[in-house]
């Protein structure tokens, strides 16, 4: 068995790599994994165990037609992270985003089909919905994305369908509620709440705090990816939540005790452009179908990522962007600006 997974050295991907190369899925235990990510800001290869004998690394962009060709003929099965997932970046610099969630799954679908893959699976978000008062999104409802970032998704998960649809292409689609957890870049919220307060510094919190979100354990979520990678159907789409649903202050608040900060420390910045106020997915098809279910409570899971951050000072850092010489420019965030999606 032969696994090709893009964005791998990324916060969900490499965690879904190195769950591969452990021994711990059954019936991959003797599974080579090809990992493909072009090492902008958000990957690091510290996250991969790079001397593995069944991992190979590859250096290139997603976008890469004639290397993607080169590289997937003789793999089973493509596992699709690359993205890029920072919601605050795609306000001011959407054109990476385009080119890197559309066109990039384009090229790699269409090379899936040239090269004879029999099976990909597309990683989404539960952002291409949009926002939602009440209730739960199940895998029907429509798709509004409110940022350059949610729409960027929603357009790749299109192409996704578009080539089941077209070229027979044997592909599921998963959409996340918020992950957290280990290794995961300081640009999102868990970890640069987490980073700035172990100093003992500010965090911004946006608007009210009363934005909410699903969150799941990067573990659990990648439990998912495995299941509708071996027993999902074409052309379905399958919701992976955590059944944990908190405001983003409650959060913070949690924040604070576990690292044994100040409430002084949590200021208001102004919110942000289009911010969605709740997510939330019903994922009961997933659950039902596929036996999927979490299994790490938010607050332990919590407790370990602050540990896991505490231990590991040098994953504290938010490092500058860097991004292929052939990319756009990249524009910084805006100050103050910590994200909470999920796909990196």
């Amino acid at each position: 068995m032969k696994v090709f997974v893009t964005g791998g050295a990324g916060f969900i991907g490499s965690h879904y790599v190195r769950s591969l190369l452990d021994g711990s899925r059954p019936g991959f235990e003797d599974t080579h994994v090809t990992v493909l990510d072009a090492l902008t800001y958000a990957g690091d290869r510290a996250n991969l165990p790079e001397r593995h004998p069944r991992l190979t690394f590859v250096h290139g962009d997603v976008c890469d037609l004639p290397l993607l060709l080169e590289l997937l003929p003789g793999h089973d099965a493509v596992v699709h992270f690359a993205a890029e997932s920072h919601v605050d970046r795609s306000l001011v610099d959407s054109a990476v985003f385009i080119r890197t969630n559309v066109a990039g799954t384009e090229a790699l679908l269409h090379a899936c089909v040239r090269t004879g893959v029999q099976r990909v699976v597309h990683i989404s978000t539960d952002e291409v919905y949009g926002s939602v008062e009440k209730g739960s999104w199940t895998e029907e409802c429509p798709l509004a994305p409110n940022s350059p970032y949610a729409a960027s998704k929603a357009a790749s998960d299109l192409v996704a369908r578009s080539y089941v649809r077209t070229h027979g292409l044997d592909l599921s689609v998963t959409r996340c509620s918020n992950n957290y957890g280990p290794h995961q870049h300081v640009e999102k919220l868990i970890p640069a709440f987490t980073t700035r307060l172990l100093r003992q510094e500010p965090v911004p919190l946006y608007g009210d705090g009363s934005h909410t979100r699903e969150w799941v354990h990067v573990g659990d979520h990648c439990d998912g990816v495995h299941r509708v990678l071996t027993e999902g159907r074409a052309g379905e789409v399958y919701h992976i939540g955590g059944g944990d649903e908190r405001t983003n202050r409650e959060v913070a608040e949690a924040l604070l005790e576990l690292c044994g900060a100040p409430r002084s420390l949590l200021t208001h910045v102004a919110d942000r452009k289009g911010h969605d106020r709740r997510y939330s997915l019903d994922d009961t098809k997933i659950r039902e179908h596929l036996g999927y279910a979490p299994r790490i409570a938010f607050e332990d899971g919590l407790a370990e990522t602050v540990a896991w951050y505490r231990a590991h000072a040098e994953r504290r850092r938010h490092h500058p962007p860097r991004r292929p010489a052939d990319a756009i420019a990249p524009v910084p965030a805006p100050a103050g600006a910590f994200d909470s999606s999920r796909t990196r």
